[in-house]
């Protein structure tokens, strides 16, 4: 992006949050309420990725930049900060976190993962974190969290040995909902489960939120095809007549397989 194309947003941003003359719902937004459309538009740039749709990247990524655009202006509002700090903030970050790229300075041996983790614990170290957990976000998917949370616990030390050590954590879980008296109960248990299969993905070196994400895209697909081929009368259908269309189904993209 041109300075002029940043100054004209940056422009069009204030000017809708001009409270004689601009927009009134733009001027009624807080953090707040605007944090809910800035993670919108971060899944619509992901799923535009996963489509392969260049086009609809370009105008996503613009809808995300207007976000940080949008919250920049409310924190200049409000004396903060603003758009150029924010820029500041991210250019001395990565400049930090990348000392063999910016500053000449020769890696130590560690792996590339293990220099940024580093620089990151350093970082959190220097805000004050008294946790090796401190600085996972919670707003995250809570899935991709409970990834987050078991890597920084592996990193001291607290992890399974082995996948199988993992999987057997998944299979006592199963049993504890089973065994679950109360709707309390059954959610304790129930988050457990899902912990516990988290851990099991991560030690087969899988990233469960991506793993997620491919099961229901397959999961789609087949059901999908299976009303096609129901022509209609799918929910007419017995559960041994669904089961059948699901594996001829199945059966039909393993022959489409290369």
């Amino acid at each position: 992006m041109s300075e002029t194309s940043l100054n004209r947003l940056l422009s069009i941003m204030a000017t809708l949050r001009n409270p004689e003359r601009g927009c009134e719902w733009d001027c009624a937004q807080t953090f707040a309420t605007i944090a809910p459309y800035t993670i919108e538009e971060a899944y619509e740039v992901a799923d535009a990725i996963e489509r392969k749709d260049m086009p609809a990247l370009k105008e996503e990524l613009g809808d995300l930049l207007f976000q940080v655009v949008f919250h920049a202006q409310m924190a200049q509002e409000s004396e903060l900060f603003d758009f150029n700090d924010v820029a500041a903030a991210i250019s001395d970050k990565m400049e930090t976190r990348h000392p063999h790229v910016f500053h000449q300075q020769n890696p130590d041996g560690q792996s590339r993962e293990d220099r940024w983790e580093t620089a990151k614990a350093n970082e959190r170290a220097a805000k004050g974190a008294t946790s090796a957990l401190d600085g996972v976000a919670i707003a995250l998917p809570a899935l991709m969290r409970a990834e987050k949370l078991q890597k920084r616990a592996a990193r001291q030390g607290f992890d399974w040995p082995d996948p199988d050590s993992a999987a057997e954590k998944v299979a006592e879980e199963i049993i504890e909902l089973r065994e679950a008296a109360t709707d309390a109960e059954r959610i304790d248990e129930a988050g457990d489960l899902l912990f516990a299969a988290v851990n099991v993905v991560r030690k087969y070196g899988v990233a469960p939120e991506d793993a997620l994400r491919a099961a229901n895209a397959k999961f789609e697909r087949r059901f999908r095809a299976m009303e096609a081929l129901a022509e209609g009368k799918f929910p007419n259908l017995s559960l041994d007549e669904q089961e059948a269309l699901w594996q001829a189904v199945k059966r039909s993209e393993a022959g489409k397989a290369p």
